[in-house]
């Protein structure tokens, strides 16, 4: 995949209008002992996830999911297990994402903002880390080496929490992909509307129809009323009382 494909892939997962089951702040949460696995053994974390994300199918694996040049070109159709073993530990960030990008692709799934902000920190300190680090290499400034140390001990534990959060996102999703979070809520189906008609005095009454008839039958001119609003008697016996709105399933 060139350079060109991979921006316009971008831009693509800007308009998919589904979303992750679990943001990142709320993974540690929606299953602790995984992330905490994926905290102390990433590679074999994103070893197991994208061979789930193949549905166990290694005959379709390719190297960092066809997302990089080097895809198609490293004898993965041979031995496709030693390839992603190969994969996950020499090129682990590139493993992780290339697992992202293979969820999003296939259901449609964007990056929130929040999501976005927590990965561009990461990146932002490791490239804040690095420059600290050439700075301090060049000048030999005792105290830039200090802070560089600091903040690239810093920028490692941010990268390895938040690389923890996404395979455990990832293994939510495909989770929930498989049925394991339960059964989806089904929608209900609505009532049947029928249309009025010119030469109908009243339109029809729209949804679930009432238990009884009024003891009137429908007719114009209507029958004389008593003075006043509303008029006596009103609603009549027979007409089911109104419910509590919203109505149950429904939230506000």
């Amino acid at each position: 995949m060139g350079l060109d494909d991979q921006v316009e892939k971008m831009e693509i997962r800007k308009n998919y209008r589904n979303v992750w089951h679990t943001n990142l702040l709320s993974t540690i949460s929606a299953d602790t002992p995984y992330c905490l696995f994926s905290l102390f053994c990433g590679p074999c974390v994103s070893y197991m996830l994208r061979k789930r994300a193949l549905y166990n199918d290694m005959s379709r694996y390719v190297c960092c999911a066809g997302y990089l040049p080097c895809s198609g070109k490293c004898g993965e159709s041979k031995c496709p297990e030693l390839c992603l073993c190969t994969e996950v530990v020499c090129c682990f960030c590139n493993s992780v994402a290339s697992t992202r990008f293979l969820l999003q692709d296939e259901f449609n799934i964007q990056t929130t903002q929040c999501d976005n902000c927590i990965i561009g920190f990461m990146f932002c300190l490791q490239q804040v880390a690095c420059i600290c680090s050439l700075v301090a290499c060049i000048t030999g400034n005792d105290e830039i080496g200090d802070l560089a140390q600091m903040l690239s001990c810093l920028s490692d534990l941010v990268y390895c929490t938040v690389c923890a959060c996404i395979q455990t996102q990832h293994k939510v999703e495909m989770d929930k992909r498989d049925g394991k979070l339960g059964p989806q809520p089904a929608m209900a189906v609505p009532s049947v509307q029928h249309m009025s008609r010119i030469d109908q005095p009243v339109p029809p009454y729209a949804g679930d129809a009432p238990q009884q008839a009024y003891g009137q039958p429908y007719g114009y001119p209507p029958p004389p009323q008593a003075q006043g609003y509303p008029p006596a008697g009103y609603p009549p016996p027979a007409y089911p009382q109104p419910h509590a709105y919203p109505p149950p399933g429904y939230s506000r």
